[in-house]
């Protein structure tokens, strides 16, 4: 393997994680469909301690528009519920016998765009991370023919081979955007 190849393997885990952090990303974008990512990660103050929702509560859905979320200890219930409310779900938690249930409402034109917008940042921010491993990438390439470690061949060949990588991320952030704008859309 050349040189150039494994400056361009190297990137490869950083775009992967780029990928994924966006779809952790997109999980936490409430829609009229609901996740369980939506609130595992909300901090709770109980008893001068933040804990999140997971590290307290077993939470599932009961429907594409319910969670349940089911407290190791009753105890927590009220802490939990605080949490909730103050987050910025916009979601009213319902104590129950079983824990506490949120229903998502329909979303309106307005939250719609607001969360349109949100998912732009994200998307642009996750091209952004893309782009700058491009960079570092190209420049290590280009600091390899510097020293005459690559030919000009083997300099422009891994331009190309950068670009399709880079392609194909870019890609898979425009898949993952256009679900999730589609699922804001309704």
């Amino acid at each position: 393997m050349s040189d150039y190849q494994q400056i361009i393997k190297k990137i490869e885990p950083e775009l992967r994680k780029a990928i994924n952090f966006l779809e952790e990303e997109m999980l936490k974008i409430r829609t009229s469909l609901v996740s369980p990512s939506l609130v595992e990660d909300i901090k709770v103050n109980f008893q001068g301690n933040q804990l999140l929702i997971k590290e307290l509560a077993a939470v599932s859905l009961i429907s594409p528009r319910e969670i349940l979320i089911q407290p190791w200890d009753k105890s927590y219930l009220q802490s939990i519920q605080e949490a909730i409310e103050k987050s910025s779900l916009g979601m009213n938690p319902i104590i129950t016998k079983d824990g506490i249930r949120l229903s998502a409402p329909s979303l309106s034109q307005e939250y719609r765009e607001n969360l349109l917008r949100l998912l732009a940042e994200k998307k642009e921010n996750s091209r952004k991370t893309v782009r700058h491993f491009r960079e570092e990438a190209w420049k290590e390439i280009q600091e390899e023919f510097r020293k005459k470690e690559i030919s000009e061949d083997d300099k422009f060949r891994a331009k190309d081979k950068l670009q399709e990588l880079v392609d194909k991320y870019n890609e898979k952030i425009e898949e993952i955007a256009e679900r999730k704008r589609k699922e804001i859309e309704g």
